[in-house]
């Protein structure tokens, strides 16, 4: 893998504050400037059109803040691999835009049907095995060697018990990075979900998500996603819906996250019903103003 020189850093290599960049907040990004935001983050698939309005927006942008390029469809873990039509256009805009960070998530996507690609339109859970891991590891590999630069690559929401896989979900994502020199995105909402959702019943939620985290490399994790969810009826599983401010847990749980990569990016995800473009700003701003490094001298 070629390293990429990256271009956007801030003094003293500070981690950065972000948010996510949606179609409802396109005009705003260019005409309300919030000095407090370091970076947006796009979802690439949104940016493949090679010419229109859109090519001149995200240029536009692009002279207001430093850009993340996040991947929703690439599926990583797919045994079919990952189709070239696909990867040549995630691979042009990353080319085109030359952004702080490129992303996707640990999870399968692709299948064929009569030797054709076809998507699920979602993002589906691998067992945490080691067939499963190889498979990754391929996929990672050459996605990487492609962009001639560093993927971080993301936990996902599974609504499947793992409990009974071979790896645990921190390993797995451990023995990734170590095989393929990859990033880690680590999204604190997709682990507190995932806990809350299938409880073990020998420790808390709290001190397992300290457990799951601590066993990660650290100078591997480069971003830090933060996103609400709906709380859910009793007896139903928590959805991942990113409609929500940051919960009190993930506050808490973020806190911990932040001391032990404390040089890690920070995003700020909000999806559906979107608050107003300087509410959501105000999120990063809580996340900078509680970051145990934001404010050394």
């Amino acid at each position: 893998m070629t390293e990429h020189s990256e271009t956007h850093k801030t003094a003293n290599n500070l981690p950065m504050f972000g948010v996510g960049l949606r179609h409802p907040h396109y005009a705003d990004a260019l005409n309300l400037k919030i000095d407090s935001t370091d970076f947006v983050e796009i979802h690439a698939e949104n940016f493949f059109a090679l010419g229109g309005k859109l090519v001149d927006y995200l240029s536009a942008v692009s002279e207001v803040y430093p850009i993340s390029v996040h991947g929703t469809a690439m599926g990583l873990g797919s045994a079919s691999g990952i189709p070239e039509s696909y990867l040549s256009a995630f691979c042009e805009l990353v080319e085109r835009i030359n952004p702080l960070h490129v992303s996707d998530h640990a999870s399968f996507s692709w299948g064929t049907v009569n030797k054709q690609p076809v998507h699920s339109g979602d993002l589906l859970p691998l067992r945490f095995d080691k067939a499963h891991l190889a498979i990754l590891v391929q996929n990672v590999d050459r996605v990487q060697q492609r962009l001639g630069r560093k993927l971080l690559v993301e936990n996902i929401v599974s609504y499947l018990n793992h409990h009974s896989d071979p790896l645990k979900e921190c390993d797995f994502l451990s023995e990734l990075a170590a095989r393929t020199q990859c990033g880690l995105l680590i999204d604190i909402n997709n682990l507190i979900i995932n806990l809350q959702n299938f409880p073990t019943n020998k420790e808390s939620s709290v001190a397992a998500s300290h457990y799951w985290l601590s066993q990660l490399p650290a100078h591997a994790v480069e971003e830090i996603h933060l996103a609400g969810s709906q709380k859910p009826k009793v007896g139903q599983l928590i959805v991942d819906d990113h409609s929500q401010p940051v919960s009190d847990e993930g506050w808490q749980l973020y806190h911990y996250t932040a001391r032990l990569f404390p040089h890690a990016s920070t995003l700020i995800e909000w999806d559906n019903e979107l608050p107003s473009w300087q509410r959501l700003n105000l999120e990063a701003s809580r996340a900078r103003a509680m970051h145990p490094v934001s404010h050394a001298p």
